[in-house]
């Protein structure tokens, strides 16, 4: 080994991992890169290549996490990025991830890649798994059948990392040259496309290498499938799951926010007086009352939410329960032509629409990736929850609990997921023509949560991200709103002048000219819609709020709100264009203007339509 070493201790070696989706092989190249690669619990998460480099004694070494894959059949878009890169750029070595809970199934992938190159070490993951649910796997026979280096380990294990990291450098030693190498995997030969052959060796290398398997431990895991993918439970569960999410969600934001909001604006006074001391009084109230007051709202608006919503969602997709979801969607979307991953990329898009959209990566079919792309936004996200519920709290819920809010919440959102469905078929109808595609869609066993990991994955890599993209996006928003308050033409401010031009269209949808023009001053973050709102109609110089929801109440009656108009405001809430951090993000995903100016007139048309029907009946029916 040590001989080899010196031959190439000038080169770099090219690690590739490789395996089927959910199986750790994003937790094991976290470990070995010290990268954060986010772990996904469903098939296709990983679609583009992640290079770390990892250290391998004296060595270094360039390690690729491949897409998730079930073949190297080349029939998905993972499947294909898998296999180009081992077939064209010859890795030293491929270390492939297995499930040892379903490795039957997992071993097809390795008798396929054995078919390609011999430079391989088999890592079974999730050992700790399989003993939990009885099954004792041999490695010691498998690396006999197979004759390659197969390690047993459990990823969240550090010592189990050291291990591997043995077994790569020991591997790389005896695998490289591969004329060096004199033993050849005893297997039957067979070709990529020959899926019967694969099963069959695959199940024969089980049985030998299967010391017991007590398969009374599949009886929780069928039981809970049955409840949650069961013809009526599987969707009643679901609608549990959302009401409680938002329920704990409502009930831990609300204090903190108010905590939250109490600090940053304690701060602006201070902020202000700093400025006096070498700028112009003018450039001092648009920094300290534009600048300042708008990115302190919306960091404490935005950020207690996002910090329980984003855990929540990551812990039920580390249980295992976010594919479920998928399956039960499955149908809904297929009558729609669309395909069933959109369900995960449509959950994601409650925390954050920018964060939904790139998540559509997982969507095979260009066509369909499209359509899951363009109706995102259907599904309000986190950031119009406190126009939402201010609506709700004001005009329908009166001194409702947060139960009852997130029940009235809950109703909103499953509206928001209805014309999802209606805007998915409506395009798969008309400028996206196909028919859907099928998926493979692993449902994992159910693990427990691995709740450290999930709290710092979301806080960092979703909560802090999604957060940062809207205050570069609202801070020179707070700008613009107070030069409009301040900067007056004639008698009338700038902000005046365009909420009087806008009025007698948005008269036509139920509701004002201060309505939309909060909505479009609400572009960079929807956070501020309702700010924006009290300053239109207060007439005040800087973006304000009201310190409770009676006097707002109060405020909005004086201006003619009636239930008409609440109700308009909550289809528009739902139904109009995404806010500039997604439409920055569909332009960087689709790469073309003309798909991204249809996902902002897609649901502003739909809603506009909508709020007008509406109030054409109260007119008609009051």
């Amino acid at each position: 080994m040590i001989s080899f070493l010196k031959k190439r201790k000038n080169a770099s070696f090219t690690i590739a991992l490789a395996g089927n989706p959910n199986v750790g092989k994003s937790t094991i190249f976290n470990a070995l890169t010290g990268m954060h690669q986010h772990t996904g619990n469903w098939a296709g998460k990983t679609v583009e290549l992640a290079k770390g480099v990892c250290t391998l004694g004296n060595q270094t070494c360039t390690l690729v996490d491949l897409p998730g894959c079930y073949s190297l059949t080349a029939c998905s878009k993972e499947e294909e990025i898998a296999r180009d890169f081992i077939e064209n750029t010859h890795p030293d070595l491929v270390v492939l991830v297995c499930d040892a809970v379903c490795l039957e199934r997992h071993l097809q992938l390795l008798i396929q890649l054995l078919s390609i190159t011999q430079k391989v070490l088999l890592c079974v993951n999730l050992m700790d798994q399989a003993k939990k649910k009885g099954i004792d796997i041999s490695c010691s026979a498998l690396e006999t059948e197979l004759h390659i280096p197969v390690l047993g380990i459990s990823a969240h294990r550090h010592s189990d990392i050291k291990r591997l990291k043995s077994g790569i450098f020991s591997a790389l030693d005896k695998n490289i040259p591969s004329s060096e190498n004199t033993n050849s995997p005893k297997i039957s030969a067979c070709s990529l496309p020959d899926s019967r052959v694969c099963a069959q060796e695959a199940s024969r290398l089980y049985h030998a290498t299967l010391q017991s398997d007590r398969t009374s431990h599949t009886n929780k895991d069928l039981l809970l499938d049955k409840l949650f993918t069961g013809k009526f439970t599987g969707i009643a569960c679901m609608l549990c799951f959302l009401l409680l999410i938002f329920w704990i969600t409502l009930t831990g934001a609300n204090y903190v926010s108010q905590v939250l909001h109490d600090i940053l604006f304690s701060f602006e006074p201070v902020f202000y007086r700093f400025l006096q001391g070498f700028l112009p009084l003018k450039l001092c109230h648009m920094l300290a009352f534009g600048f300042y007051r708008v990115t302190a709202w919306v960091i404490s608006v935005m950020l207690p939410p996002m910090a329980i919503f984003f855990p929540l969602f990551t812990l039920l997709e580390d249980f295992g329960y976010l594919p479920r979801v998928a399956f039960n969607l499955d149908c809904c979307f297929a009558k729609c032509k669309a395909c069933g991953k959109q369900a995960l990329t449509m959950i994601m898009g409650f925390g954050c629409n920018a964060a939904g959209v790139t998540g559509c990566r997982i969507i095979d079919s260009p066509r369909e990736r499209l359509i899951a792309i363009l109706t995102n936004s259907f599904v309000p996200c986190n950031g119009r929850f406190p126009t939402i519920l201010a609506i709700l709290t004001i005009f329908f819920a009166g001194s409702a609990k947060n139960l009852e809010l997130a029940v009235l919440l809950t109703l909103v959102i499953l509206f928001g997921m209805f014309m999802t469905f209606v805007s998915s078929w409506l395009l798969s109808k008309t400028v996206l023509k196909g028919v859907p595609s099928s998926f493979t869609l692993e449902l994992p066993p159910y693990r427990k949560p691995q709740i450290a990991s999930v709290l710092v994955h979301s806080v960092i890599n979703r909560t802090c991200r999604v957060l940062l993209r809207a205050i570069i996006a609202a801070a020179p928003a707070g700008i613009l709103i107070w030069i409009m308050a301040n900067v007056s033409i004639g008698t009338d401010s700038i902000l005046n002048l365009v909420s009087d031009f806008l009025n007698p269209f948005a008269r036509l949808l139920g509701l004002d000219g201060s309505i939309l023009l909060a909505f479009l001053l609400g572009l960079p973050a929807n956070e501020i819609v309702i700010p924006v709102l009290i300053m239109a109609y207060t007439a005040q110089s800087s973006i304000t709020d009201f310190k409770s929801l009676s006097s707002l109440h109060t405020l909005l009656l004086g201006q003619g709100w009636t239930v008409s108009t609440a109700v308009s405001m909550l289809i528009l809430c739902v139904l109009h264009w995404p806010c500039a951090t997604t439409l920055l993000t569909i332009k960087k995903e689709t790469h073309s203007l003309k798909w991204t100016a249809l996902a902002f007139l897609l649901p502003t048309c739909m809603g506009f339509l909508l709020c007008f029907l509406v109030t054409c009946a109260f007119r008609i029916f009051s």
